[in-house]
């Protein structure tokens, strides 16, 4: 079993996914240090007022953005494997544990909820004005697409959870049809308040 260095943080990084990342407390420094010199994963844990959760993302540097005279660093990771805690070990600055890998259950994806869920993505990617361009051949397609939108932690956490892609694209889909109605309930009420600022008083 491979022991991890872990970084508890108030997001959820999905595999494949890619965010931006601020260093600065001293241990976290270390472990981040560490990882860039000899080419190692971490691992990044859900932490709210909950707590920890155990399932997370193993979490590679894919850029240095910057480097600060104080040690503080911005990096780019991107989400590779889940994994899950099985025991928490000492001897480090930063939290380490002993992880499992996580995989999916044997399934089918339907040609109907992988065409579902990407066609809710090019929706949402139009109607914003962005560029839709993703490998729709992956077989983790929903983090592929979910990775590119913003979720809230929680729904992100039960995709991480999820050991079905059927389960995960469907429900990436709602959450992409659920983001298409607010964007367009928000235009909607921008173009009446503008209407409404525009009539004599």
């Amino acid at each position: 079993m491979e022991e991890l260095g872990l970084f508890p943080l108030g997001i959820v990084l999905l595999p494949t996914e890619r965010v931006p990342l601020h260093i600065f407390e001293p241990r976290y420094r270390e472990l981040i240090g560490d990882c860039i010199e000899e080419d190692r994963e971490f691992g990044v844990l859900y932490a709210d007022e909950g707590g920890i959760r155990d399932i997370g993302t193993r979490a590679r540097v894919a850029v240095i953005l910057e480097r600060f005279d104080d040690g503080r660093l911005n990096v780019l990771v991107e989400g590779g494997r889940r994994f899950t805690v099985e025991r928490l070990t000492e001897g480090r600055s930063f939290m380490t544990a002993e992880v499992g890998e996580i995989d999916d259950e044997p399934s089918v994806v339907s040609d109907e909820t992988r065409v579902g869920a990407t066609g809710s993505f090019r929706a949402l990617a139009a109607l914003a004005g962005a560029e839709a361009e993703f490998d729709e051949e992956s077989p983790y397609l929903s983090y592929v697409l979910a990775g590119q939108v913003e979720l809230a932690a929680d729904e992100k956490q039960f995709l991480l959870e999820s050991r079905s892609e059927q389960e995960r694209l469907e429900r990436v889909a709602e959450l992409l049809e659920d983001a298409r109605r607010v964007l367009i309930a928000t235009r909607e009420l921008g173009e009446v308040a503008k209407k409404n600022g525009s009539r004599p008083h």
